[in-house]
This record gives C-alpha cells, sequence and structure tokens, in this order.
C-alpha cells in the first residue's frame, strides 16, 4: 500500500476545496484493504456546522458505505493532524492508522488553532471558559441503567 499516494489524494481534495470556495483547507479518505471506502473535505461554513471536519465527513461516508459504525481496519489520511474533535471520533471509529500531511502547527500559521482546546481539556470543570454544570436529578429512570440491563442493545 502506497501511503504517500492516498496522502496526496486527501490532500488534492483539500486542495480542490479551497479553490472552489466550498469549505476550508482540510481533506480526507479513509481506506479498507487498498480500496478507497470514504472521503470528505471541509464543509463547517458550506453546511453551517462546526462538526463538519474533513475527517468526520470521511469517517461518516466511510461507514455508510459499510454499513458499519466501527472502521477497524482502516486507515484514515487527512491533509492535516487531526483537531481534537476529529482525534475523538477516529478512536469512537476504532480506526487503525492515521497518516497526516500538514501539521497542527502548520495549521495555526493559516489561522487555524486548536491550541486553546488542548489547553481546555486539562483545566478543572470549574475554571474552563464555557462553564460546565453537572445536575444530578433525581428520576425513576437513568439511562446508564437503562442502557445496562437493556436486551436489545448493540454494545460499541
Amino acid at each position: 500500500m502506497n501511503h504517500q499516494t492516498f496522502l496526496l489524494e486527501a490532500v488534492n481534495l483539500a486542495n480542490e476545496n479551497v479553490k472552489t470556495g466550498t469549505g476550508g483547507p482540510f481533506g480526507a479518505i479513509i481506506v479498507k484493504d487498498g480500496k478507497v471506502i470514504g472521503r470528505g473535505v471541509n464543509r463547517v461554513t458550506g453546511q453551517l456546522d462546526p462538526t463538519a471536519h474533513a475527517e468526520v465527513q470521511a469517517i461518516r461516508d466511510a461507514c455508510q458505505n459499510l454499513k458499519d459504525f466501527q472502521l477497524k481496519d482502516c486507515i484514515l489520511y487527512t491533509s492535516c493532524e487531526p483537531c481534537p474533535m476529529c482525534f475523538g471520533a477516529i478512536y469512537w471509529a476504532r480506526i487503525k492508522e492515521v497518516f497526516y500531511a500538514g501539521s497542527k502547527h502548520d495549521a495555526k500559521a493559516a489561522g487555524f488553532d486548536d491550541a486553546f482546546i488542548y489547553e481546555e481539556l486539562r483545566v478543572d470543570r470549574t475554571d474552563k471558559k464555557i462553564p460546565f454544570y453537572h445536575v444530578k436529578l433525581e428520576t425513576e429512570e437513568n439511562p446508564f441503567t437503562l442502557w445496562r440491563d437493556a436486551s436489545i442493545k448493540i454494545e460499541y
């Protein structure tokens, strides 16, 4: 498997996305057994969706094509080092490997800086810039108890 060829395809998606003005400079593909099974480009502004990053779009596409919510034995090729959100999505999808071209430092130099999110992850919830409040509710049913005891569920 030629990693550079697949990585170049992801970069070309990002370049085309910039040239057409349809989104940011990010592209990603997902490969399984040497075949591209998912593609994505940044559509944050076009879809008015802050989660529409290239990696997330590629994960969604690959999952639909495989008809599975996990991408075991798949490789992600992306034009840039994944942000914290995409990093989490990659782990949730169970992707085997990730290859990226540009670094988070390259992204920062172009105006995309995720450093504040990495910093916020380390901060206690009481000191975060966006307040997070844990509210305990007294209810008869608890979603986690229902899940644990459910006979019809798909574990992940």
